[in-house]
């Protein structure tokens, strides 16, 4: 096979590929067989047919082009992997040139990640914020533990800012009902916002059984249609919290005392925000990594189809679409300059962390990791998974040599944090973070309020329990991969 590459611009190729008629013998065979299994020839099993008689009854041409549509793909493969380049689309392949004896001869047009030259990522210097947890961080923490345990009471009075309501919603445009416009005993917390703009202002001042007409402008399926919203007050409620107390602190944790309460309520603050150090540590160096990298060569055609593709049920407006086009230009950006480093320092993705990455995907999507992993398969996105995790390898790396200080001038040090933000000691470094499926980091997730060392406990029992049953499945999804 020869092939020839002409680079048409820095992310688009025409591929010209050659290939001797004596290197297509298997794929004829092949062809021949497929047309024996499936034809009827009287004399003759179906499968047994022999190749004279299909030239005879069927034609020499036919099998010639059934062999040259098996042959293709993964010729087309072979010269892409032989020039070293990595398609980013489905290529435009155009009618081969090709008959009885002769060579076969197409071309293929398709876009590739382009080739740039590894930035500097080594001893990169950042700077972070400071860490303070002050009293205003655990006050927010402890009404929040609060609501956790409080009651809601049926109010005789007009609903205020901070207030649950019960209420019935009603859309109409000009008189008339919007299709998905309606709902009843909805609970709302005044304030709380994420339904419909103009609702808090409305319910403000509304008692039970009363009602109020406002303006609005509808997202999701009505995206952008202004409306008028009818909304009607079934109930008021007032939210009831436990006093700060000892008994308090019995009831909502571990602790005998408030002041024991407050002081684990703190550790937790202080755990989060040194997780929030790291990931702005991170942040800043992919920043830098990339902005060494210069002037990133982009495919234009594919991003204009993608977000002619996103933006095709008509929701959105030009600032959706703008944003959108943005961060898939970012996405891509930071892809191809950490691919360059996964190649380089020859990254690899070991079994343990794909496993790890199918587990903290199914625990989102409260899934089967089993069934994760098969559907990756299935659906043919394991190998974009795993450079995905890859990324994050790489990022790490970066971050890992970095020189990250804070505000104060003091060196951060992201080798002794684990991912639940505590600090490990010198001695038993257990590094950053593990790698995420968007070149990120990813963190245990933790939860603000709890205070139940148990809780913690039997979640790790449950992940591991999750990883030796994901481990197999993982295995054979990356030997299929």
């Amino acid at each position: 096979m020869k092939s020839v590459v002409e680079t048409l611009n820095p992310t688009r190729v025409r591929l010209a590929v050659e290939v001797p008629f004596a290197e297509l013998e298997s794929n004829i065979q092949s062809a021949y067989k497929r047309i024996a299994a499936q034809v009827t020839v009287p004399g003759f099993r179906k499968g047994k047919v022999p190749p004279m008689v299909i030239d005879q009854r069927i034609g020499r041409p036919v099998v010639l082009e059934e062999a040259v549509n098996e042959a293709i793909p993964q010729i087309y493969q072979d010269a892409m992997r032989e020039n070293e380049l990595t398609p980013l689309a489905q290529p435009e392949i155009d009618q081969p040139q090709f008959g009885e004896g002769e060579d076969l001869k197409f071309t293929a047009e398709v876009t590739v990640k382009p080739k740039i030259e590894l930035p500097e990522w080594e001893g990169l210097e950042v700077q972070v914020d400071d860490i303070a947890v002050g009293d205003d961080d655990i006050n927010e923490r402890l009404d929040a533990l609060r609501a956790r345990f409080g009651t809601l009471a049926t109010v005789e009075r007009a609903a205020a800012d901070g207030d649950f309501v019960q209420i019935d919603l009603n859309a109409t445009d000009d008189g008339e009902p919007v299709e998905g416009g309606q709902a009843s005993g909805v609970s709302y917390q005044i304030g709380r916002g994420g339904m419909v703009e103009g609702l808090d202002d409305a319910l403000v001042g509304l008692s039970a059984g009363e009602s109020k007409t406002f303006r609005t402008t509808l997202v999701g399926t009505h995206e952008g249609e202004e409306v008028d919203v009818e909304v009607t007050v079934n109930a008021v409620k007032e939210q009831q919290l436990p006093d700060l107390d000892d008994e308090f602190a019995q009831l909502a944790s571990e602790f005998d005392t408030l002041d024991e309460l407050r002081d684990d309520i703190r550790e937790q603050a202080l755990n989060s925000k040194r997780i929030e150090q790291a990931m702005s540590a991170r942040d800043k160096v992919l920043e830098q990594v990339i902005a060494n990298a210069g002037d990133v060569p982009l495919p234009e055609e594919l991003i204009a189809q993608q977000v002619e593709d996103h933006l095709a049920d008509g929701h959105g407006d030009d600032d959706h679409r703008a944003e959108f086009e943005k961060q898939m230009r970012d996405n891509l950006r930071q892809q191809f300059v950490l691919d360059e480093l996964v190649k380089a320092e020859s990254i690899e993705v070991s079994q343990d962390e794909l496993s790890s990455y199918i587990i903290q995907q199914a625990m989102r999507s409260r899934v089967d990791p089993n069934q994760l992993a098969q559907q990756l398969v299935d659906q043919g996105n394991l190998p974009s998974i795993v450079a995905d995790v890859a990324r994050g390898k790489a990022l790490a790396l970066a971050v890992e040599k970095a020189k990250v200080t804070d505000a104060s001038g003091n060196a951060v040090e992201l080798n002794r944090l684990r991912e639940d933000g505590t600090l490990a000691e010198p001695g038993e470094v257990e590094g950053v973070a593990a790698p995420a499926v968007d070149g990120s980091f990813e963190f245990a997730e933790l939860d603000e309020n709890a205070t139940d060392e148990a809780d913690a406990e039997t979640a790790d029992a449950d992940a591991q329990a999750a990883e030796a049953e994901t481990d197999e499945a993982a295995d054979d999804a990356e030997k299929k991969a």
